[in-house]
């Protein structure tokens, strides 16, 4: 039984894209366009945007974030944009990650979820975007292995969490199935011991997989819908979402957190595109 508490002051239609970033967690709270850091008592926003915050990752003087349909460097000086997919109204980004060697990955998909339109992009440290998974539909994740030569990439939309390698330059190797999921694989990890952690979307659960992609530990979480999964090395936080639900429970939408032991700090992007 893990004993969940819920991060005071923190209630989203859909909170995302938590990372333990230099010693602190930040989230995104995707509809609203913002990045946010969760402290003692509450949370403080670092950052906001006119359009929808998929996910970021921190670069020297920044962030660099999937956003609106496109990648963008926020700093103080504003917004700088690398990439931009498809037209607005149409295309949207939604998850993503840095590795461990300090390149950007990032998922775009369709509003309407069109099969097969969805694209996992990476954005190598000199700001160069190229595409490096197609033929998705709702990518999620990406996370990586320690070493940075494994990713795990779920399709939210059939299920299935895949497994690919990646070399030092990297270029993607061949798709393989690591698990399939009975439910929605949203946001993902990778802990100390190699193992996948994944928030189910629509079951209330947090899901922890072996390196062979067996079923290892199931967690019940007292919301419907978990987005992301977050370890710090003492604790578990969990990002959900009250959005859809026709009556949201006193923890759709919160922050919560439960003590852990097992975790690993988010990759840092190299820096900043020149």
């Amino acid at each position: 039984m893990v004993n969940w508490s819920v991060w005071p002051g923190t209630r989203f239609d859909l909170g995302e894209g938590a990372r333990y970033v230099d010693g602190r967690v930040v989230l995104v709270d995707i509809l609203t366009g913002r990045l946010l850091e969760l402290r003692d008592g509450g949370v403080a926003e670092l950052a906001a945007l006119d359009c929808p915050l998929g996910a970021v990752a921190p670069v020297d003087g920044g962030w660099i974030a999937a956003a609106g349909h496109g990648i963008a460097v926020l700093t103080a000086d504003g917004v700088r944009w690398l990439a931009q997919f498809g037209s607005t109204d149409v295309m949207r980004m939604n998850d993503g990650v840095a590795d461990p060697a300090g390149r950007f990955w990032a998922g775009s998909m369709a509003y309407d979820n069109t099969p097969g339109a969805g694209v996992l992009h990476r954005v190598d440290t000199d700001g160069s975007v190229a595409v490096a998974v197609d033929g998705l539909t709702i990518p999620n994740g990406p996370a990586f292995t320690a070493d940075g030569a494994t990713m795990y990439l779920a399709d939210s939309a059939v299920g299935v969490i895949h497994r690919f390698t990646v070399d030092a330059s990297g270029t993607v190797g061949s798709r393989e199935l690591f698990a399939r999921v009975e439910g929605t694989p949203d946001g993902m990890t990778v802990d100390d011991e190699g193992f996948v952690w994944s928030a189910i979307w629509g079951a209330g659960r947090i899901h922890r997989y072996d390196p062979d992609g067996a079923l290892e530990r199931v967690l019940e979480v007292p919301a419907v819908q978990p987005t992301s999964v977050c370890l710090t090395g003492s604790e578990l936080i969990v990002t959900t979402a009250a959005t859809g639900l026709a009556s949201a429970g006193p923890s759709d939408g919160a922050v919560l957190r439960a003590p852990c032991a097992i975790g690993a700090p988010a990759a840092r992007w190299a820096r900043l595109a020149r």
